[in-house]
């Protein structure tokens, strides 16, 4: 952090106020489990793993990422949290991938087909919210150490209003994993932003992507459903 920055310590220090609340982690737990348990809902065909390996996976990695954050280390708790982000996001890209060369096959049969693009595409938003959620003003750890969310990738609409200015307003709005996952949602279903303008380029790259898979799924689903009429 820059010399220039400023953070709620330094406030709190200046004029005694009371210190933020730290953001809740638990639905970004609830998030992950989602994405392995839908991932172990897929058939057989399209499990790049088998079903319950990545459940285990995550829950081995979410052990030690939670025990880094309760400890303080946030520069650990952040690469472990890359490291789960990328291992959710290798499952879905590889069953995404079995899904598109299963489809001429017809080895799938068309509800399987069907329900497993659905599985993908709530994959998809969930995955992207984690990633949207780990990497914007430096991570979670990071927007903890800030009043309001002033460098932020996104601009969100709370973020125009006079009650995010530091000097008036301490207890500024930031962002929870709640705001990325409906920016996530909007992304999948309008393939572009809506009320959340885009500012960094990392964040338009990844947006790009979403996108460009939820399209793919929305595809998928439109073809095989032409095949069953």
């Amino acid at each position: 952090m820059g010399k220039g920055s400023v953070t709620h310590v330094d406030i709190v220090k200046e004029q005694k106020l009371p210190p933020l609340e730290m953001e809740p982690r638990w639905p970004v737990v609830v998030a992950l489990l989602t994405v392995s348990g839908l991932y172990a809902a897929l058939p057989v065909s399209l499990a790049v793993i088998p079903h319950w390996y990545l459940l285990i996976i995550v829950l081995a990695l979410l052990v030690p990422t939670r025990l880094a954050h309760y400890r303080g280390h946030h520069n650990l708790n952040q690469r472990l949290g890359y490291v789960v982000n990328g291992v959710v996001t290798a499952a879905m890209v590889g069953s995404l991938a079995l899904l598109i060369r299963a489809l001429p096959t017809r080895a799938e049969t068309p509800v399987q087909l069907l329900c497993s693009a659905a599985s993908l595409w709530v994959t998809n938003i969930l995955v992207f919210a984690l990633w949207y959620w780990r990497l914007d003003a430096g991570g979670p750890n990071r927007r903890d150490q800030r009043v309001g969310h002033p460098t932020g990738a996104f601009l969100f609409p709370q973020m125009v209003g006079p009650d995010t200015r530091v000097t008036a307003e301490p207890q500024a709005w930031s962002p929870n994993f709640v705001d990325y996952l409906f920016l996530a949602f909007n992304t999948s279903t309008a393939l572009s932003p809506t009320d959340v303008p885009v500012l960094s380029r990392w964040a338009k790259l990844l947006m790009m992507v979403q996108a460009m898979i939820s399209l793919t799924v929305i595809v998928v689903l439109a073809s095989r459903a032409i095949n069953i009429l």
